[in-house]
């Protein structure tokens, strides 16, 4: 059908964010509220098929590891939006769980004001609808100079606008005063936008949106991961410590919003939920498909819970291990791909990722492929290291005490050969007493 067509080539650029100025260091971020909530932001182009089912299975999965919202990215432009909103609404009131709206600006206009508004008025007073300080919650992708008077005048309820601004900067423009604080995209090492630089990830966007908002509300963003390849966007990110590095920032600088990037964007490689079998496929099959990240909704449950308690370390209650890595060597040339490596493929290393959760201190033993094990003195509590990529299997075992805790082989064999890139990670839990490996 002609609007799939429209959809997939537009979908392609829908993130897409300009490279900015680097910002000068600051540490104003401070905990700005005692209601601390972790939202997921929602990729709700990508389900036309979906069934009040669909969203309810999400919906209690986010809600077993502590998240309390779905921010709802919706583009003008699909048809079905107004039916999966509504399903998402009534979903979450019968499993008491909250969703607000985020309207995707790379369809959306300035000029859409009075179409925002109506969305506002219908949903701003639901009993699903994600209230905070008072006000329904809604935020956007990108929407910089969107101005929010209109929409508030305009609405029954009061609303709690949270924009995502591209420039931490533009909190002091007249459209951004109309809003109540700020989203950030910036959950991966850049000096703006989508320019990629050597990791690691700092928390240098952070400092600076707080300086900016100046006592505003502040949404900082979490994310895993950040691979694609299309032929529109076609980069990965360097974060690959990032799934256990960000969350150790969230609870040293306690932002009063948390929104993870992201529960399923496939395109993009930093879901978390299940890759759903009711989704549309804008190409991404590709590079997402058998490949499961429900391993780190494990590694983010402890952390959330511990955001949420203003903890400055999760609480860990028993033994796991859950492991990310690659399916090839950053160096080996696919066979059968028009598109070239992705761009940022120079600044990884080959490596497997392993974050051991651990309730008392333990030896982790990794072998990667037919490289001899290696073994690593891991302390109590979550902590990732890595070892060098090795060609074959991936194998697993934490001792303790010279007993046997964890065991298990990774799900996913590394290869020396590929028909097509794919810079997405393969995730694996490991649970139980010498038990197998589990793509959850």
């Amino acid at each position: 059908m002609i609007w799939k067509s429209l959809f997939s080539a537009v979908a392609m650029l829908a993130h897409i964010l300009p490279a900015l100025a680097i910002p000068a260091p600051d540490s104003e971020l401070t905990s700005q509220s005692q209601d601390k909530y972790v939202f997921a932001h929602f990729m709700v182009g990508i389900v036309e098929n979906y069934q009040l089912s669909d969203w309810k299975e999400d919906m209690t999965t986010a809600q077993s590891i502590g998240i309390d919202a779905f921010a709802l990215n919706c583009a003008s432009i699909d048809s079905y939006t107004p039916t999966q909103l509504a399903l998402a609404y009534e979903a979450a009131q019968q499993v008491d769980f909250k969703v607000f709206i985020s309207f995707d600006f790379a369809y959306w206009t300035n000029g859409d004001t009075e179409k925002i508004t109506a969305y506002m008025k219908q949903y701003a007073g639901h009993p699903a609808q994600m209230q905070y300080k008072g006000a329904a919650v809604v935020s956007t992708f990108v929407g910089d100079s969107f101005n929010w008077d209109a929409v508030r005048q305009g609405t029954p309820n009061p609303i709690y606008a949270l924009p995502n601004l591209q420039d931490p900067a533009e909190a002091t423009t007249d459209a951004a005063q109309s809003a109540d604080g700020a989203f950030s995209w910036l959950a991966w090492p850049t000096d703006g936008g989508n320019s990629i630089i050597p990791g690691p990830m700092t928390t240098i966007w952070d400092d600076r949106f707080v300086h900016y908002l100046a006592g505003k509300t502040y949404m900082a963003p979490v994310s895993p991961w950040f691979s694609t390849h299309f032929n529109t966007k076609n980069w990965v990110f360097v974060c690959e410590n990032l799934p256990t590095l960000r969350w150790e920032q969230m609870l040293s600088l306690e932002p009063g919003l948390i929104e993870i990037i992201s529960w399923n964007d496939y395109g993009e490689s930093h879901y978390i939920g299940p890759y759903s079998a009711n989704h549309s496929d804008d190409g991404s099959s590709q590079w997402a498909a058998d490949m499961p990240h429900d391993g780190w909704r494990n590694l983010f449950k402890p952390y959330i819970a511990a955001y949420k308690s203003g903890a400055k370390a999760p609480i860990v209650e028993e033994d796991e291990v859950v492991y990310w890595y690659r399916p090839t060597p950053k160096g080996v040339v696919c066979t059968g791909d028009t598109l070239s490596a992705p761009l940022g493929v120079g600044m990884l290393s080959d490596s497997i990722f392993i974050a051991t959760i651990l309730t008392n201190p333990a030896t982790l033993t990794v072998q990667s492929g037919n490289d001899a094990p290696v073994s690593i003195d891991v302390p109590a509590g979550i902590v990732t290291s890595n070892v060098t990529m090795g060609v074959g299997a991936q194998s697993f075992h934490v001792t303790r005490n010279g007993q046997t805790v964890l065991s298990g082989q990774g799900g996913l064999d590394v290869k020396d050969s590929c028909v097509h890139y794919n810079f997405n990670v393969y995730v694996g839990s490991i649970t139980g007493e010498v038990s197998n490996s589990t793509a959850r």
